[in-house]
């Protein structure tokens, strides 16, 4: 396990977005949920902007998933897909 300096933002970006196409939403439908506009989104997906630990709760909870689900601290297994619909 590697130790949490290693944690990229964009690692956490690129794990919002497999969730989201896993679970077969749409960058409008997150957005609309997160009151912000698709461009908006679309830069948080892209590691354009900077997350605040209170949006990435707000994300966790309309995925549906665990906020840890969305820190994968191991990047090499990345994130498990599967445990989604467990």
């Amino acid at each position: 396990m590697k130790d949490a300096p290693d944690l990229k933002p964009e690692i956490v970006a690129a794990n919002i977005r497999k969730i989201r196409e896993f679970k077969s939403y749409t960058q409008d439908y997150l957005a609309a949920r997160l009151s912000i506009s698709q461009n908006a989104y679309s830069k948080i997906e892209l590691g354009y902007s900077k997350l605040t630990v209170e949006r990435l709760f707000q994300i966790a909870a309309v995925l549906d998933v665990k906020v840890m689900q969305l820190i994968v601290i191991d990047h090499s297994h990345g994130v498990n897909l599967n445990q989604l619909t467990e």
